[in-house]
């Protein structure tokens, strides 16, 4: 079951990772059906990220994959939109939803853990903070959002060679390759 969930949530993150890179080198039609496939593609692989991270007992990287969500239906609608339709409840949910989720992993985590206890913690802080703010940064059409995911990409992979899943390290070694690729592109135009 470990494998499948890896495949599947591996698969789908990197496949996202490929088109938001893609649609970097491209304007209109083009572009928006690409990141529109994108953040499709994250979504169906958010329940394995999550059931994989729970697993492990890590609560603040599987608190904002859930919490992610938002932040992702946030992207959908301002790229089906073209960014020009602001939805402010919409973004003030996200926002809502992105700080909740920080503050619940985290002190659910140390709650646990009583405090900060093991390295794979504070490499989780990374994802957190990786994730959260480059998807954040991404569904309001920000460059920024590329470098946070750098973030993010190291740091996940670190935390999945600490638990022995080389087949995720892998996977988020190449979407780091995705992800300077297309911040360099999003840095061109």
């Amino acid at each position: 079951m470990d494998l499948i969930l890896q495949l599947w949530g591996g698969s789908f993150y990197l496949i996202n990772k490929a088109l938001f890179a893609l649609s970097a080198k491209h304007r209109g039609e083009v572009q928006k059906r690409l990141k529109i496939a994108g953040w499709s593609m994250y979504l169906l692989g958010v329940p394995a990220w999550v059931i994989l991270l729970i697993s492990h007992q890590n609560w603040i990287a599987a608190s904002i994959e859930a919490g992610g969500v938002p932040a992702m239906l946030l992207g959908l609608y301002n790229t089906y939109h073209n960014n020009k339709k602001p939805h402010k409840k919409f973004n003030l949910f996200v926002t809502v939803c992105t700080y909740s989720s920080l503050a619940f992993g985290l002190t659910y985590s140390l709650s646990v853990h009583g405090g900060i206890t093991s390295i794979s913690q504070v490499i989780e802080m990374g994802v957190m903070l990786g994730f959260l703010m480059g998807s954040y940064f991404m569904a309001k059409n920000s460059p920024k959002g590329w470098l946070f995911f750098m973030l993010m990409n190291i740091s996940m992979a670190a935390l999945m060679l600490l638990q022995d899943k080389p087949l995720l390290m892998a996977q988020q070694l190449l979407s780091l390759c995705f992800v300077i690729y297309g911040f360099n592109k999003a840095r061109d135009n």
